[in-house]
């Protein structure tokens, strides 16, 4: 079960729903959630703790990975909560195209993934996977 971006309200049915569940979650963090916020969803969401429950998935963008993620990354590792980390830098990154399509420039996308193992790799944490859309048409 993920939650996305724009449904993650702290007082919205998607947390509530997935605050009765026993399944893993998702949230998709942005570059405007606080670190109070994620100490919020670890609060309401996994209250025991529990190794694999939550899984923080960021799509902070290329431009704002790097001075995003940090503090995030900082503030729930100093909870001691146990959070999988993983990166989406499919959805920060998405712009419309003259045509109208929704796309991402693929220098943008590598960026952030550098971004986010760069973050990870000087805190001293886990980077546990990335999340990437794909297709076989030419777009």
């Amino acid at each position: 079960v993920w939650i996305g971006e724009r449904t993650r309200q702290l007082d919205g049915a998607h947390i509530e729903f997935a605050s009765k569940i026993r399944n893993p979650i998702g949230i998709k963090l942005g570059p405007s959630t606080t670190p109070e916020e994620a100490l919020q969803y670890i609060e309401r969401l996994d209250p025991e703790r529990e190794p694999g429950r939550l899984t923080f998935v960021v799509r902070m963008g290329a431009d704002k990975i790097r001075d995003k993620l940090p503090t995030l990354v900082e503030k729930v590792t100093a909870s001691g909560a146990t959070v999988a980390w993983v990166t989406d830098p499919m959805h920060g990154n998405t712009f419309e195209a003259a045509s109208g399509h929704k796309t991402r420039r693929f220098d943008d996308v590598l960026d952030e993934v550098k971004g986010f193992f760069e973050v990870h790799k000087e805190l001293g944490t886990h980077p546990g996977g990335i999340h990437v859309e794909l297709t076989g048409d030419d777009v």
